[in-house]
């Protein structure tokens, strides 16, 4: 499940040379069970020396570094221990009100995803087109 999929190495690094300029210092939180797969996020958020990466591993460790935190950007999975990413984020919502939600999960049930967007979340990403849609998701946030 590799981000480089179907996305071109050049387009990438033109849209983060676009998204460079002019920014200011951006934090996101990434949480998500799967350690290998929030090494892949992290490498290509960090393309961008302003956006600092800050991860947690299950969905109680993402509510507490969200309070803690406060991220600009929270990018959640759902399928996570301890604590799902829709509950997560009504935690956060709460918690870190300021925050900009996220989900990047595998889940494609119609039902979880409304149930997810319910949240306030502002978008719903598939794991499988991460490495088209994360980037260009996460400029449309404004907030980047």
């Amino acid at each position: 499940m590799a981000l480089s999929g179907n996305c071109d190495a050049l387009l990438l690094a033109c849209i983060v040379a676009r998204m460079s300029e002019g920014a200011k210092q951006i934090r996101i939180l990434v949480a998500d069970d799967f350690a290998e797969w929030r090494v892949q996020v992290r490498s290509i958020l960090q393309r961008r020396p302003e956006w600092q990466v800050v991860e947690a591993h299950d969905g109680l460790q993402a509510v507490q570094k969200a309070i803690e935190l406060h991220p600009d950007i929270v990018l959640l999975d759902i399928a996570m221990p301890f604590l799902n990413g829709i509950e997560a984020a009504k935690r956060i919502r709460k918690g870190s009100p300021g925050s900009r939600l996220i989900f990047l999960t595998q889940d494609n049930d119609a039902e979880v995803r409304a149930a997810a967007l319910a949240t306030s979340a502002e978008r719903y990403l598939l794991k499988s087109s991460a490495g088209n849609e994360l980037l260009p998701a996460m400029v449309g946030l404004r907030a980047v």
